[in-house]
């Protein structure tokens, strides 16, 4: 048997731990912890009337709705008393704030106020209905609203990009009154975020961010849309000449 000297048996050790190490983390990247996937919506004969810009913005009309129902749930859960004034579960009272919106339906707690109109009366300490429903319905129809009371997109429907900026920054300042402001006893006006020495619950300020974000990115990408059309057009007449196929017979 071949006798090693002290150098070889340290390459032959180092070359082990790189080994395991190496295996250790095969391990981790073969098995990732499960995040989700990307879900996209089944085709529909609607999509032929899209362009690309419709569709994103549908898809961040649908998202946007998706996260206020979130937003709804976690609310009535946190704040259990505000259902009961409108209906005999929490499920059921999620079922007719969701008609009502989609269905542009009036919220009798807004006393037939609409938009930021309804999100201020929501918002105010003598407020009595569900605020937590007069909050989230009033939070929808402003974006509705400044979708021009759209929520699906086609070839023919045009967009505000202004409009939408504006509804972002409506939902930063109701995000910061629903934070701050207070009952006469000076309670919440609903318990929302929570922070302490033991526990953080952000998860409501993270999904009214991700709104914001949105309406963000579509008034952008509207305002870029109309500008890049116009130098896209000059584009084509400056470069037109330059693009032309030479004659090779």
């Amino acid at each position: 048997m071949q006798s090693w000297n002290r150098s070889q048996w340290r390459a032959a050790g180092l070359q082990c731990l790189a080994g395991v190490l190496l295996g250790g983390l095969g391990g981790c990247v073969s098995a990732p912890a499960p995040h989700g996937a990307v879900q996209g919506e089944k085709f529909s004969a609607e999509e032929i009337w899209q362009s690309d810009s419709n569709r994103m913005v549908t898809l961040a009309m649908r998202d946007n709705l998706e996260s206020l129902w979130m937003l709804a749930d976690k609310l009535y859960q946190r704040n259990p008393r505000e259902w009961k004034k409108s209906a005999s579960s929490r499920e059921a009272a999620l079922v007719q704030l969701r008609k009502a919106v989609l269905e542009r339906q009036p919220w009798p707690d807004l006393q037939g106020q609409r938009d930021i109109a309804a999100l201020s009366l929501a918002l105010q300490p003598q407020f009595g209905g569900d605020r937590v429903a007069g909050f989230v319905y009033a939070a929808a129809d402003t974006v509705i609203t400044a979708h021009g009371n759209k929520t699906r997109f086609t070839l023919v429907d045009g967009l505000d990009a202004q409009h939408v900026f504006n509804a972002a920054r409506n939902l930063e300042v109701a995000n910061w009154i629903l934070n701050s402001r207070r009952n006469a006893d000076g309670s919440s006006l609903l318990l929302s975020n929570h922070i302490d020495d033991s526990q953080r619950n952000l998860s409501f300020e993270r999904e009214m961010g991700k709104i914001i974000g949105r309406l963000d990115l579509v008034a952008s990408y509207a305002t870029e849309r109309y500008r890049r059309s116009v130098i896209g057009y000059g584009q084509g007449l400056v470069a037109g000449p330059f693009l032309q196929f030479l004659p090779v017979r």
